[in-house]
């Protein structure tokens, strides 16, 4: 059982400052870095799989990068894009640049090969051009550099892909390795800056799905598949107390209180909407219960308190 915390102004924040760790899970990520496999998280929305990625990131103190899928992702746009509409304009305008000039480097071409992302592809020893620049998230502190030779990239909601999307990432997850097709460039994984004697890998990739369409067998067979569970409601108030020793500076016993009477409605409503057929809340309704809670006062006991529940937890799919 695991759960994300969110911060106090309203957003999830995909900072790795806090997340409830299981066994489990912490062994799923070291299994798929001892095996090189993607680590593929399946679960209910809400469930915490998109934020375990910065974690593990802000945690090994490893670069972190993240590409949200659309029904209109390609493979390669995991891997780069060219800008053929800014080549034409300089054509155009008789502004002669090289082919490398269009290409933008994304998130796995940064986290394989960084220094052949920041020179566009263009071999080594050539002149530069303008240098590509690092789209990393910042999720370290100030004084803290990340690993040059390390990364964690988050994939999240692959099932949104149209189908032939994962089988084309087999070959640059498998291999690290692709062609840009535009140049020819051979991009590889490039060795570490500083001798590692570690035998896990130095890139993880971390991978999520809602279940709205089922993942190729071939993909899921090359994946360590990790299902996050529902918490119990122990686990929902530690979660709390997680979210607001973070993002809040500290918790009161008042707090945990609070926390344990909304764990315990949110048991409820998970409950009933198992036994309707509908999706159950999850996690983040929880959270963003406690926020509201704290923020107007309210308590489960309050008058305001059924109809809170209905906005947040309940969320009918008509009008009642």
């Amino acid at each position: 059982m695991t759960g994300a915390v969110t911060g106090s102004d309203g957003v999830d924040n995909r900072d790795g400052r806090a997340y409830a760790m299981t066994d489990e899970l912490s062994l799923a990520v070291d299994v798929a870095l001892a095996t090189g496999r993607p680590l593929l998280l399946r679960g209910d929305p809400g469930s915490g799989k998109s934020s375990l990625a910065a974690y593990v990131a802000r945690k090994r103190g490893w670069r972190y990068y993240e590409h949200v899928v659309t029904s209109r992702t390609e493979a390669h746009d995991l891997l780069w894009t060219f800008d053929a509409v800014r080549k034409l304009a300089d054509a155009q305008a008789s502004r002669v640049l090289d082919e490398y000039a269009y290409v933008e480097p994304r998130a796995l071409w940064w986290a394989f090969a960084p220094r052949s992302a920041a020179r566009r592809g263009r071999p080594a020893g050539e002149p530069d051009g303008t240098p590509a620049v690092d789209p990393a998230h910042r999720i370290h502190d100030d004084d803290q550099a990340p690993s040059a030779d390390h990364a964690v990239v988050l994939i999240d909601e692959i099932d949104k892909s149209e189908p032939d999307l994962p089988n084309n990432l087999l070959v640059p997850l498998g291999s690290q390795e692709f062609v840009v097709t535009h140049t020819g460039t051979r991009v590889r994984r490039e060795p570490p800056e500083r001798p590692d004697p570690t035998p896990l890998a130095r890139h993880l990739v971390v991978l999520t799905t809602n279940e709205e369409r089922e993942l190729p067998r071939a993909f899921l067979r090359r994946c360590v598949v990790a299902w996050l569970r529902r918490p119990d409601a122990d686990r929902l108030v530690m979660i709390a107390r997680m979210h607001l020793d973070a993002y809040d500076g500290g918790h009161t016993v008042q707090d945990l209180q609070l926390a344990r009477a909304i764990a315990d409605e949110l048991m409820e409503v998970q409950a009933d909407a198992d036994r309707s057929a509908l999706r159950a809340p999850s996690t983040a309704e929880f959270l963003d219960a406690l926020r509201a809670c704290r923020g107007l006062g309210i308590t489960v006991r309050s008058s305001a308190w059924p109809q809170l529940r209905k906005l947040l937890m309940v969320k009918p799919d008509h009008a009642e």
